[in-house]
């Protein structure tokens, strides 16, 4: 992995890096030196680089094998350059191979809902992820409260579905776990003024996105445990789904163990929302974060949204009636991802004409350049990484969101919200707006 510059203070001696922490325990011992190499720190140099390999590759086994093989291509390419064509991938790939297969996967065997026992849970908010958390964690049996703040316009949603509902203090004060489930640019200043005062000791302070952990806006205290029971579905998915006997795949992450049972406890926690039914990968704040904003931004939100305008305006500014411009480029995408998320795109291409599978391979990289679209990810990944995306959200937020609202109400506007409006209206379904249904 490309070492990543300026992300870490740290400066190390001249031509070599220092081996991670995290990998003491696979023998290899912290500060061992790692050669730079050819073309990397010159002699009288320093460089500030971060740690090698992220923490979930430093963990792995195959680490102390990847070292293993660098140090011998650097012991020989003195003699040989060429060496490191052929060493460096091997020896790359069967890193690459080894870590793949260590994520840590836990299903409902491996969680026990047993140690909610006892516990009283407090769901603060109650959008979308929060009506989720706070019914699925009634209906196993949890000991459950709403937080919101006075004449809030859920209060009475959240009573009528047979809640308790507080303020956000009150919550707070009275919750063992406390999970924020309000919107990531409000949570700092709601614990802050709210939540920070009423956690004491042993509590553990939960969050489904790690924005406010990695971005440290939210500095908890050393005595409550800090964990992440992240689904990997919007809100109503996650109701949804638990009620239909199933559950959303989870991501589980502990940033900090004050009681030694925070992994158990948010274990227990993903088993009661539904999410241990189809499975709960362990990461860290720190990659949930990155990776899920990446994903949001290049991927699900902003470069499919970016896609399905740029294929229905092409359509219609070619003379094609609209509605069949919604039809192929918007309506089917639903279509298109259900067969992906069942089996793959292996499964998509076997359910689709082998017409639309040849248009794929020779049409796909007219539209998407791939060298050029991955230097464009590559650049939006780079401002999540270094902070800059998560400054400008944070700046907008504070000047009134401009800009925000101007998009949105522009979005709202467009031709293919207005037609699809439309012709949801004069569909069989077009009377169901409950964002609940929509996966089923």
């Amino acid at each position: 992995r490309r070492v990543q510059a300026s992300s870490r203070g740290e400066t190390l001696p001249q031509g070599q890096f220092t081996c991670p922490e995290e990998v003491q325990s696979q023998g290899v011992p912290a500060g061992s030196p790692i050669p730079w190499g050819k073309g990397g720190v010159q002699p009288g140099q320093s460089h500030t680089v971060s740690r090698l390999f992220p923490p979930r590759i430093a963990r792995c086994a195959a680490y102390k094998e990847f070292l293993r093989l660098y140090h011998s291509y650097h012991s020989f390419a003195r003699r040989c350059d060429m060496i490191g064509i052929i060493i460096l991938p091997i020896a790359a790939s069967y890193l690459i191979k080894e870590c793949f297969i260590m994520a840590k996967m836990y299903y409902e065997k491996d969680c026990e809902l047993s140690y909610l026992n006892g516990k009283k849970i407090a769901i603060i908010g109650y959008g979308s992820q929060g009506h989720a958390h706070a019914l699925n964690l009634k209906d196993s049996g949890c000991d459950v409260c709403v937080g919101l703040r006075q004449g809030s316009k859920n209060w009475a949603n959240a009573e009528k579905a047979g809640l308790t509902v507080k303020t956000v203090p009150e919550a707070a004060k009275w919750a063992d776990i406390v999970m924020i489930l309000i919107n990531d640019e409000v949570q700092a200043d709601v614990y802050k003024k709210d939540i920070a005062p009423y956690l004491e000791e042993g509590n553990a302070l939960a969050f489904a996105h790690g924005f406010n952990i990695r971005y440290q806006q939210i500095v908890p205290p050393a005595g409550v445990d800090v964990f992440m029971a992240a689904p990997k579905g919007p809100g109503h998915t996650v109701r949804s789904q638990y009620v239909n006997g199933k559950g959303v795949p989870c991501l589980v992450a502990v940033e900090q163990n004050a009681t030694g049972n925070a992994m158990k406890i948010a274990l227990a926690y993903i088993a009661g929302i539904g999410g241990a039914r189809a499975g709960v990968m362990e990461t860290t704040f720190h990659d949930e974060t990155e990776t899920d904003l990446f994903g949001e931004q290049a991927v699900l939100c902003g470069g499919v949204v970016d896609l399905m305008r740029c294929g229905f305006e092409t359509l219609v500014e070619a003379g094609y009636e609209p509605e069949n411009a919604y039809f192929e480029c918007i309506h089917e995408m639903k279509l298109i991802i259900d067969l992906i998320n069942k089996g793959g795109v292996g499964m998509m291409n076997y359910s689709i004409s082998d017409t639309a599978e040849y248009g794929e391979y020779v049409s796909g990289p007219r539209v998407l350049p791939y060298e050029e679209t991955k230097k464009n990810m590559r650049k939006v990944l780079d401002d999540i990484q270094d902070g800059t995306f998560a400054g400008k959200w944070i700046a907008e937020n504070k000047n009134g969101r401009t800009f925000f609202n101007s998009k949105r109400a522009n979005l709202a506007k467009h031709q293919m919200e207005i037609v699809g409006a439309e012709l949801r209206k004069n569909m069989l379904w077009g009377d169901d707006a409950d964002p609940d249904t929509a996966s089923n």
